[in-house]
């Protein structure tokens, strides 16, 4: 059903809040190792592109609003890239198993319903060795911060299309991969409400 707020509003918000320098810094870092055959899960308004490697030139790329097409597009077009996009949603991938080396997911898994399906078909389409690349906010360590993303969630899950700030990224993603390397940290240009991030990757 067609929503206004979903997908005509939200993504020229969420394009604005998420374009700042603070966070194209940890994309950089983040997206330098990626190789082979790719999928990014919530590819949004392709804000990711520029800051692939240089080898990379395609990428299969899945979102379920659609309304986050039309920024995405003019993104994709300036690019080197070549972007297969499809709407589709991260808990029910029609890939095949062991079809990518590298998935990435940056600040998506706070905004899946079912969170431990998207990640289970994360590993499932990725290649023996293939590396999950990942960047997220979710629950802090912070025991006085905790509560208040508890209370706010309810209000963020309406405001931010679906978004959690309180899941415990780590929790989730162990449950699937069992080679893990994971920064989590503050960062220092939010309110650790909503920037408690967690950072890394996850092999096969």
């Amino acid at each position: 059903m067609f929503n206004p707020y979903s997908q005509l509003l939200f993504p020229r918000l969420m394009d604005a809040a998420m374009s700042g320098e603070a966070l194209g810094s940890h994309r950089r870092s983040l997206l330098a190792d990626v190789t082979g055959e790719t999928l990014e899960i919530g590819f949004g308004t392709g804000l990711n592109l520029p800051h692939y490697p240089k080898t990379l030139t395609h990428l299969i790329a899945i979102d379920s609003n659609s309304g986050m097409k039309t920024l995405a597009e003019k993104r994709i077009a300036a690019s080197g890239i070549a972007v297969d996009r499809r709407t589709l949603s991260g808990e029910s991938l029609p890939m095949d198993d062991d079809s990518f080396d590298s998935v990435v997911s940056t600040w998506t898994l706070c905004s899946i319903a079912g969170i431990e399906r998207a990640i289970a078909e994360v590993h499932r389409v990725l290649k023996p060795g293939g590396k999950f690349f990942f960047i997220e906010h979710g629950l802090s360590r912070n025991s006085r911060i905790q509560p208040w993303q508890k209370r706010l969630t309810p209000i963020q899950r309406i405001l931010g299309d679906g978004c959690h700030l309180d899941r415990n990224i780590r929790h989730f993603v162990e449950a699937q991969f069992t080679q893990l390397q994971l920064e989590e940290f503050p960062e220092p240009s939010l309110p650790e409400v909503m920037g408690y991030f967690y950072k890394g990757f996850a092999t096969k």
